[in-house]
């Protein structure tokens, strides 16, 4: 039997075993509402039964709902099939859902945040979440927050940045040969960046992402390729940059390279208006299949199992490369014209999600500001522009979903940190610890955030620092 029959036959019985609305319209169940609930509660606890087993249970329930009001799984559809369920009766079968939540930092997130994240704890796909100590305010969930599901992806938790990540280059000079060369380092990233919405690199590019083959495979990807190529090697806007400073390895930090101080090349930016694209088509058709109350709509989910959850994983794994092919490009032309020899690199995204082993159970882990920290993964956790920022490797902490900060985290909101300080505070500040900004913005300045090292005392259990950086030469967007 060929390969494409057999999984033509496997793909059939998928979808021949697939509970759908009209199985539960058969039962005389024609609310909606009902009918998500229904369906999510049957495949999370009765995910080994047949099709036809998990329609009788059901059967059972709707002929007498009185019997399993106090069953502890099938009670919320019992409940829900008493009465005619109004949105408040949805949104209080959800809090039936809602479940603890680790946090690391407590102190250091604010309530809003805190509860922010509670809420994302009620969808009924969510198995388990976290919250990192550099949490903030966010759209959808916070900042800094991860959430693992089953066989689903929520768009808004990965994020509308998809694959915003870090990427450090270590070069085999020290802090002398930057000194010595300062004009030609602040050259190299006047020439060979960009910043903003519309701004491009200005001469033309060449990356193997941009001739796959997968451009071809969704509607949406063949409009989008000609972004890619307009925008590859350049930087979003808000907290993105790229920036010059120094290395300190400490002893067995990094294999293959002697301790000591480094000139390094550290960036911050993702998949640009490519990604944002994704990710509002995807938000808006989860949300358009969703039934979630009104406040939750953003949370919507995919099914990994179905057509368009299958569409927005590929999609969403494509972002996450262009993100890549968009910093290997950024290190290449700023480097160009300095005859540096790189000695490693370290990177990692910080908005994204991952099939990962939790408990034993492959999870669909959302880090939305947050950095992968498996045992023994490299990982940068950047300061502000004044404070040091950290290479490190994870310990591997299963109560954080493998996860730390990916960064030091907001302490006051864009609007708070313009109305409280001035540029020339900022300016001082930035002279005094000897920082050249080019850009740069009041509302992206060492105020707006908390000290890090404060933030790292909060996860020593996550990871463990092996080396730091400390800015000196930073560009980002001018507002």
């Amino acid at each position: 039997m060929g390969v494409y029959v057999v999984c033509a036959i496997k793909i059939y019985c998928q979808m021949a075993n697939k509970l759908r609305s009209k199985d539960f319209k058969k039962l005389n169940i024609f609310s909606n509402t009902t009918i998500s609930i229904a369906m999510s509660i049957l495949n999370r606890y009765y995910k080994h039964n047949s099709k036809a087993e998990k329609l009788a249970v059901m059967k059972d329930v709707v002929e007498q709902p009185e019997n399993f009001i106090s069953d502890p799984i099938l009670g919320h559809i019992a409940e829900l099939l008493v009465d005619d369920p109004e949105e408040e009766k949805l949104e209080t079968a959800l809090d039936e859902y809602d479940k603890p939540l680790t946090s690391f930092g407590r102190p250091l997130i604010k309530s809003n945040a805190y509860q922010q994240m509670k809420t994302a704890l009620k969808l009924p796909v969510v198995e388990r979440a976290a919250l990192m100590p550099d949490s903030h305010l966010g759209y959808g969930i916070p900042i800094g927050g991860v959430l693992a599901t089953k066989d689903t992806v929520i768009p808004f938790a990965v994020g509308m940045d998809i694959g915003c990540r870090m990427s450090l280059t270590i070069y085999d000079v020290n802090d002398r040969y930057l000194k010595m060369h300062d004009h030609k380092f602040k050259q190299s990233l006047m020439n060979h960046t960009a910043f903003g919405l519309s701004k491009t690199i200005e001469y033309k590019q060449e990356h193997s992402f941009l001739d796959r083959d997968v451009f071809h495979a969704t509607a949406l990807l063949k409009t989008l390729k000609s972004k890619a190529a307009r925008q590859l090697g350049s930087s979003g806007s808000g907290n993105h940059f790229v920036e010059w400073g120094m290395v300190e390895l400490e002893e067995h930090g990094l294999e293959g390279i002697t301790p000591g101080v480094y000139v390094g090349l550290l960036a911050h930016s993702g998949s640009r208006g490519f990604g944002a694209s994704i990710a509002r088509h995807y938000t808006d058709l989860a949300k358009e299949q969703s039934n979630l109350p009104s406040n939750m709509r953003h949370l919507a989910w995919l099914d990994l199992k179905e057509d368009a959850g299958k569409e927005y994983w590929m999609s969403m794994n494509l972002a996450g490369d262009f993100a890549i092919a968009c910093h290997d490009q950024i290190h290449k032309n700023v480097a160009r014209d300095l005859g540096l020899k790189p000695l490693a690199k370290i990177q990692n995204h910080h908005n994204f999600a991952w099939k990962e082993m939790i408990g034993g159970e492959e999870m669909i882990v959302h880090r939305k500001g947050a950095t992968p920290a498996h045992k023994g993964e490299l990982g940068i956790i950047p300061g502000s522009m004044t404070d040091p920022g950290f290479i490190v490797k994870g310990l591997g902490n299963e109560q954080s979903l493998n996860s730390a900060s990916h960064g030091a985290g907001r302490k006051h909101s864009r609007k708070e940190t313009a109305h409280r300080f001035t540029n020339s505070e900022m300016r001082k500040h930035l002279k005094q610890n000897r920082i050249h900004l080019i850009g740069g913005s009041i509302d992206e300045s060492p105020f707006a955030y908390k000290k890090l090292e404060q933030v790292m005392s909060f996860q020593r259990e996550l990871v463990k620092p092996i080396g730091k950086f400390h800015p000196r030469i930073v560009r980002m967007n001018r507002r």
